[in-house]
């Protein structure tokens, strides 16, 4: 199967419901590991809006209908996370919550596997984002060296 063509990721992942189910239990993950610890330490104690958020993005981003801009507006990933210490760690909790809750969805390994790799771009994306804003060798995005 192409999960790439139309919104035949989104239908994999069981349309906005099966994306929830996976919001949750990711969060799930991410509230309650302790490899996780920093990853949570970003977000506010109430994961409400995170959730909805995370539901919204993903919807449109697997070929589903684009709630996120609906709802919330366009987004730059690597903009929006761009004020928080995202690094190495932290892209690695992401990622390892995101696998673990896609394997309790009942997703074909081969899906799980697409997915895991598309993830990992935009994690690296916003890693690298957040990198250059913190590191004061860098020049500042925008201005002239």
């Amino acid at each position: 199967m192409t999960y790439a063509e139309g919104d035949t990721s989104y239908q994999a992942a069981g349309g906005l419901a099966g994306v929830t189910a996976l919001v949750d239990r990711f969060y799930d993950y991410m509230d309650t590991l302790p490899q996780a610890k920093a990853l949570r330490a970003m977000h506010s104690p109430d994961l409400t809006e995170s959730k909805q958020k995370l539901v919204c993005f993903l919807a449109g981003w697997l070929g589903g209908p684009n709630l996120y801009a609906q709802r919330f507006g366009t987004i730059s990933l690597p903009v929006a996370h761009s004020h928080l210490p995202v690094d190495d760690e932290t892209t690695k909790s992401w990622l390892y919550c995101m696998e673990l809750a896609l394997r309790e969805q009942g997703y074909p390994v081969e899906f799980r596997e697409y997915l895991m790799a598309r993830f990992a771009t935009p994690a690296e994306s916003i890693r690298l984002m957040c990198k250059h804003k913190t590191d004061p060798s860098k020049p500042s995005l925008g201005r002239p060296v």
